[in-house]
């Protein structure tokens, strides 16, 4: 078993890397990698996509990355394999980003990134720091996970799904801001769950068991 999580130099990768490698650990759930290597990813059996910074910028690093984008649609698309987005990795499942120019997703899920924009004046943007989860669907990497969890975020734009069955889980900022989503093989998580203590932890340890 092999997950791979995909370097295309968009963020500090370590805290995300022992994360994962000890919820691997402790799951016997084999072996985890940092790479920006097709092959890699081509064999992994599960992938994780993170992404820290603006939205383009995310996007036009990976596809500067030969060939990742096409191994990494081959095993998500193609062969089906479980796949998990963070922060920027998860927007990227969306149809279009509007952060600076209008970007292209992957449209794995349809939806557009738009900035966060709370009704509360008093409500800084970015929105940083924790807050409660709240669950709308229930969903095997949730197991364990209930409304009030609290999770760790650092965003300014924040994904708005087409279809309301594909948003997991919102947090409230004077506005519903989405949190989790996911179909399929698919979930992304706008958070950083390598950085939400025992919440985020147990999210990573059901996606490394999750077959979906």
């Amino acid at each position: 078993m092999l997950t791979a999580i995909i370097d295309y130099d968009s963020g500090n990768l370590h805290s995300a890397e022992k994360a994962f490698q000890r919820m691997a650990a402790e799951t016997n759930s084999g072996d985890v990698i940092v790479t920006s290597d097709p092959a890699d990813v081509l064999r992994a059996d599960r992938v994780v996509l993170p992404g820290d910074g603006a939205f383009p910028a995310c996007k036009a690093e990976l596809f500067d990355h030969t060939g990742l984008f096409e191994a990494l649609e081959e095993v998500v698309v193609a062969r089906g394999r479980p796949f998990m987005g963070i922060c920027i990795g998860m927007q990227m499942l969306s149809t279009t980003g509007h952060e600076y120019t209008d970007t292209a997703g992957f449209d794995w899920i349809g939806g557009d990134v738009v900035k966060v924009d709370p009704s509360d004046p008093t409500l800084k943007v970015p929105h940083m720091g924790w807050n409660d989860l709240v669950l709308d669907h229930p969903h095997a990497v949730l197991e364990g996970i209930s409304t009030g969890d609290h999770a760790y975020f650092v965003h300014s734009f924040h994904f708005r799904v087409k279809n309301p069955a594909h948003r997991l889980a919102h947090v409230d900022y004077a506005e519903e801001i989405t949190a989790i989503v996911g179909r399929d093989n698919l979930i992304g998580m706008q958070f950083h769950p390598e950085k939400s203590q025992q919440t985020g932890l147990r999210m990573i340890a059901n996606f490394l068991k999750w077959k979906p």
